[in-house]
């Protein structure tokens, strides 16, 4: 018969950690945002470690390019939400743990009522306004929040607790600008980085909720793939940082709300059913355009754009897009500083498409 006396042996065995450490984890509710590439790490350890209850909000679903980093999905989770995937998957792991999913995008209209009765919470987003957002949130709602990112080759890892200490806008109080920072989708991501940022964050939440150790408050840990080494970044509280009283438009604070600029799947599709004059301009790579493409549109690869420009000042009307919306800003902002006043891009990329038009346009 299954005891945590065996099934925890091992950690319950570490100095400082026993019998009352365990509990305290039994008997923790932890939330984590995002079941991807740092989700993906996070979840396992913490039914594994025995955390009690793992309340899951993730609104996406699984695609086969996810497979190489997000190892709590597999090939028959393709197409999935991601929430659920990883539900099943620590019921694998302990079928006594309880899970809660949520498949929504976590918002300022939601926030709040999912982290009440939460111990902690866990952010593995991939976007600035959602990371400025569950810092404001747990703020207001008194828990600590352990935040991470992931890079390319690097990543980074951090603890805020308004009530002990500096929070993730002391130490990065205005967002970058938009497009600034690379996407995995764009810039991409060597797996291995979410296991071990992943790993780090776990590691965070363990210590936190039992009592052991120091917790990253004021300290950030950031690793380098490339040379294997690890660094750390002391911060203080910042006296300017306007205090935190209420929840915000995070898109609007991040600059990457809809503008103008924009135009959603839908609205293109009913100009081109239309039959409006629309040129449309893949800055995708080629492999990417193989598996999924806009019919009638031209493939130029950012980083060709500035040899095509010339051969576009024909069309009636340009609209860019990419996979999820990055390297369509960036191009955007190419074709703006040479004279192209009247191009858009296209919300959300390839991906909004085939999600709000034409699901036989592949996801990816």
């Amino acid at each position: 018969m299954e005891t945590p006396a065996n099934r925890y042996a091992r950690q319950m065995a570490l100095p400082g950690f026993g019998p009352a450490a365990q509990q305290r984890l039994a008997a923790a509710r932890v939330l984590v945002i995002g079941a991807g590439g740092l989700g993906s790490s996070v979840i396992p350890a913490l039914a594994a470690a025995g955390v009690g209850t793992i309340v899951i909000v993730d609104d996406d679903t699984v695609e086969l390019s996810n497979l190489h980093r997000q190892h709590i999905h597999g090939v028959a989770d393709v197409g999935r939400p991601k929430a659920r995937s990883a539900a099943e998957s620590v019921a694998g792991i302990d079928p006594a743990i309880a899970v809660e999913v949520h498949e929504v995008r976590l918002t300022a209209g939601n926030a709040l009522e999912l982290y009440a009765g939460v111990d902690l919470v866990i952010d593995g987003s991939d976007n600035f306004a959602t990371r400025y957002l569950s810092n404001d949130a747990a703020a207001l709602a008194g828990i600590p929040l352990v935040w991470g990112a992931v890079s390319q080759y690097a990543g980074q890892v951090g603890v805020a607790w308004a009530a002990r200490g500096p929070q993730y806008r002391d130490l990065f109080p205005t967002p970058p600008p938009p497009g600034s920072v690379l996407s995995c989708e764009a810039g991409g991501v060597l797996p291995t980085v979410c296991s071990v940022i992943g790993s780090i964050m776990s590691t965070e939440a363990i210590k936190i909720i039992t009592g052991i150790g120091a917790p990253l408050i004021g300290r950030v840990t950031t690793f380098d793939a490339l040379t294997g080494g690890f660094r750390e970044l002391s911060y203080e509280r910042n006296p300017n940082c306007a205090p935190i009283d209420a929840l915000i438009d995070y898109e609007v604070f991040c600059g990457t709300a809809p503008t103008v600029d924009s135009v959603t799947a839908p609205q293109l599709a009913s100009e081109l059913a239309a039959g409006g004059t629309v040129t449309l301009v893949d800055v995708r790579e080629q492999w990417e355009a193989d598996i999924a493409s806009l019919p009638g549109s031209r493939l130029v690869p950012l980083g060709s754009l500035d040899d095509a420009i010339d051969g576009l000042r024909s069309a009636e009307s340009v609209v860019i897009y990419c996979h999820l919306g990055a390297r369509s800003a960036r191009a955007l902002d190419i074709l703006r500083n040479n004279g192209f006043t009247s191009a858009r891009q296209l919300d959300g990329g390839i991906d909004a498409w085939s999600r709000l038009v034409d699901p036989d346009v592949r996801r990816y």
